[in-house]
C-alpha cells in the first residue's frame, strides 16, 4: 500500500510538470528569454528553497548541511549547472518536434542515462540489479516505440499539416536536439546522487533529496540566466521588464509554470520516502519520474492536436509506447518477487 501512494505522488508531481507549459503559453508580449528567466526563478531558486527548508531541522540552516559537505555540495551545483545546457536545448527539441514527441525523446535518453550513470558516478553501481536493467531497457523499447509513431507522423503529413500542429517542426533537426538535451538533462539525476548526503538524520525521509535539488536547480539557473540575459543584451529585449501593464498577468503565469514544474522534484522526494523499503524502486524512481512525464506529455500532445489527423495506425502505435512505458514502471518491483 505504502509504494501505490509512493507511486501516485510521482505521478502526481510528473502530471504538473508535463503541464508547465500551459501556462508559458498565456505569457503576452515578452520574448522567450524574458520569460524563461522569470519563470526560472520560480522553478529553480524560490520554490526549490522554500522546499529543501521542510527538511531542515530545528536550530540548524541549510548553509551548515552544506558547509558540512563542501566537495558533494560543489558537486551537486556542477551537475546542475550541466543540467541547465539540457534545459535550454530541452525547450528546442519542443519547439522542432512538439511537446509530445520532444519530450518523449529528451525525457527518455534523460531518465536511463540519469539512472545508470547517478549510481555509477557515486560508487554505487552495485544498486543497478537486473530488476533496474531491465526495467531501464522496457522504458527505452516504450521509448523508441514512441520515436517510431513520431516518425510515421512526420512521413504522413503534408508540410502545411505539420506546421498547423508544430510551427517549426523538423524531425531531423529536432532528433539531434532531443538527443543532446536528454543527455545533458541526466545530469540532474546525477547531481542528486552526488547529494543524497546533503541531510540530517532527524530529516524525514520525504524531505531527505530537497536540500540537494535546491543546489541541482540552483546551478541550472545560472547556467539558464546567463544566456537569458546574453540574449536580452542581444536581442534588445530587456525593454521586456519595463512593460509595466505585463507584470501582473505575465508573472502569475511565471510562478504558476515555476510551481508546477518543481512539484516533479517535490513529488520525488515525498514519493520516495514511501518507498523506503523498496531498494529497487528507489534506484528505479528516476525512471519511473521520466516515464510519467512522458506519458502526460502525450496527453497534452493529444489534447493540444499535435496527433490530430494521424492514421488510426500511427495512433496505435503512440498508444502501445505508451502502454509500455507505464508497464515499465511497475516492472522492476514485479521482478522483485
Amino acid at each position: 500500500m505504502w509504494i501505490v501512494i509512493g507511486l501516485l505522488i510521482i505521478a502526481f508531481g510528473a502530471f504538473c510538470q508535463s503541464s508547465s507549459y500551459v501556462p508559458i503559453n498565456k505569457i503576452k508580449d515578452w520574448h522567450w528569454e524574458s520569460f524563461w528567466l522569470v519563470q526560472g526563478i520560480f522553478a529553480w531558486l524560490i520554490f526549490p528553497l522554500i522546499g529543501a527548508l521542510l527538511a531542515v531541522p530545528s536550530g540548524h540552516s541549510l548553509f551548515e548541511i552544506y558547509a558540512q559537505y563542501p566537495k558533494e555540495s560543489l558537486l551537486t551545483i556542477l551537475f546542475g549547472a550541466l543540467w541547465g545546457i539540457g534545459g535550454l536545448t530541452f525547450g528546442l527539441s519542443m519547439r522542432y518536434l512538439g511537446v509530445a514527441l520532444g519530450q518523449s525523446i529528451a525525457l527518455g535518453t534523460c531518465s536511463a542515462l540519469g539512472a545508470i550513470l547517478g549510481p555509477v558516478f557515486t560508487g554505487h553501481a552495485n544498486d543497478l540489479t537486473s530488476a533496474v536493467i531491465i526495467g531501464v531497457v522496457v522504458m527505452l523499447i516504450g521509448i523508441t516505440i514512441i520515436g517510431i509513431a513520431g516518425a510515421m507522423k512526420s512521413a504522413s503529413l503534408p508540410e502545411e499539416e505539420k506546421k498547423k500542429a508544430v510551427k517549426d517542426f523538423n524531425f531531423g533537426k529536432g532528433i539531434v536536439v532531443a538527443l543532446l538535451s536528454g543527455f545533458m538533462s541526466a545530469c540532474f539525476a546525477i547531481g542528486l546522487s552526488f547529494g543524497a548526503p546533503l541531510h540530517w538524520e532527524e530529516t524525514r525521509d520525504i524531505f531527505q533529496s530537497l536540500p540537494a535539488t535546491l543546489l541541482v536547480t540552483f546551478g541550472g539557473f545560472l547556467t539558464n540566466a546567463t544566456y537569458c540575459l546574453y540574449q536580452n543584451a542581444k536581442n534588445k529585449s530587456f525593454g521586456d521588464y519595463k512593460k509595466g501593464s505585463l507584470w501582473k498577468t505575465n508573472l502569475l503565469f511565471c510562478a504558476l509554470a515555476g510551481l508546477l514544474w518543481y512539484s516533479q522534484f517535490f513529488g520525488l522526494s515525498l514519493g520516495k520516502g514511501f518507498l523506503a523499503d523498496s531498494a529497487v524502486l528507489l534506484t528505479f524512481s528516476w525512471c519511473i519520474l521520466m516515464s510519467l512525464n512522458i506519458v502526460f506529455s502525450n496527453v497534452w500532445g493529444i489534447i493540444l492536436k499535435e496527433w490530430k489527423g494521424l492514421s488510426k495506425k500511427t495512433i496505435a502505435v503512440l498508444l502501445i509506447g505508451l502502454a509500455v512505458l507505464v508497464f515499465s514502471t511497475f516492472l522492476p518491483q514485479l521482478l522483485q518477487h
